[in-house]
């Protein structure tokens, strides 16, 4: 049976070295926006439909041009091998075997090559898109998109939500500051600027004068379909599709930027709105169940992405762990698509959304 995300979590929490586990679970500030990702969707219902008189139901959705066997991607997470020895590759192997999208981190603990590798050792054809965050220096982020590349990626998930670092109270009263002894952000090896030879490690930068032109520039030196991810304002989704951006996330970085922010879901709809259906639409932040997914779907999105799920499944059993938690979200997304009346994810419409206690409102 596969293991639901609450039971992995509760199996990770008691495996994980405290520290550890608070990088993962911890958001900024008071932690408001993390903890409203999950309230949010418990705040919505899905009013079914009945009798529709179908026998079977596809969960799959095709994503730029990458099939996923369900509208769930592992979205991108830092340093699995904090939570796992095998850490990046367990979970790309999960991720192929389940067969949905990979979004691998920048700040992964294991190279993007070798992460491509391990996927694509368990089915040629699996998808790994590379999370980016845009580098002051064009050298470096040119440097990074090309090691994407040349490991097979199929998009660029640039990460845009990240002007500075947020401040992390968990992180802070551990000192937990930098990664344990043999462990690094090893896409960060042997970039310009640093020395030849890959023992050097640049640290990931943040900067605020990062602009639409250093997106236009990224763009023009690459043929990989570029997503923005951290978009929340639909007068950034309108530049995103007049830019000609492939896709967007929104994204409130799991609460771990600004605590402010609202729950993803609630900014979804008018993202979705302002988009239009001229580019496709994902969301991560507090899903955790297959209504949750629904509920996005319903509400426009495409897909979703799924981050803490995948890790506390990666602590609590390696590979296996990371397969039976997405194995689940494929389960009971199926079982909450039946219930809606869908057979296929495009079934899932706003009229099916609804307030807890607002039936018939007309609440979106």
């Amino acid at each position: 049976m596969n293991r639901a995300p609450d039971d992995a979590h509760r199996h990770a929490r008691a495996l994980l070295d405290p520290v550890h586990y608070d990088y993962f679970a911890g958001g900024a500030g008071r932690e408001v926006a993390l903890d409203e990702n999950e309230r949010a969707f418990r705040r919505l219902a899905l009013l079914p439909r009945v009798l529709r008189g179908a026998a079977s139901r596809d969960t799959a959705v095709t994503l730029l041009g990458d099939r996923s066997r369900m509208p769930v991607l592992v979205a991108p997470t830092a340093f699995h091998r904090l939570a796992h020895p095998e850490g990046e590759l367990a979970t790309a192997r999960a991720a192929a075997a389940a067969g949905t999208v990979l979004i691998a981190s920048m700040a992964a603990t294991t190279a993007i090559g070798e992460i491509t590798a391990a996927a694509r050792s368990v089915r040629p054809e699996a998808a790994v898109w590379f999370q980016l965050y845009l580098q002051p220096e064009p050298e470096v982020t040119g440097a990074l998109v090309r090691r994407a590349e040349e490991a097979g990626c199929t998009a660029l998930v640039v990460t845009v939500d990240s002007p500075v670092r947020g401040r992390h109270g968990r992180d802070e009263r551990h000192g937990f500051h930098d990664l344990p002894p043999g462990l690094a952000a090893e896409n960060m090896r042997d970039l310009p600027g640093t020395a030849p030879g890959g023992a050097a490690v640049r640290p990931i930068a943040m900067s605020s004068a990062l602009s639409w032109e250093h997106v236009r520039r990224l763009r023009d030196t690459t043929p990989l379909p570029v997503l923005l991810k951290g978009v929340l304002h639909p007068e950034d989704a309108q530049r995103a599709v007049a830019e000609g951006v492939d896709g967007l996330v929104v994204s409130n970085h799991g609460g771990r930027q600004l605590d402010a922010a609202p729950a993803t879901v609630e900014a979804l709809p008018r993202i979705v709105e302002a988009v239009a259906g001229r580019l496709p639409v994902l969301l991560d932040g507090g899903v955790r169940t297959g209504c949750d997914v629904a509920v996005a779907l319903a509400l426009g999105a495409t897909a979703v992405a799924v981050g803490r799920p995948v890790v506390w499944g990666l602590a609590a059993d390696g590979e296996r762990g990371v397969r039976d938690v997405l194995e689940w979200f494929r389960s009971d997304f199926d079982q909450a698509l039946a219930l809606c009346g869908g057979t296929r994810p495009a079934d899932l419409t706003a009229d099916l959304v609804v307030r807890r206690g607002g039936v018939g409102s007309g609440a979106w």
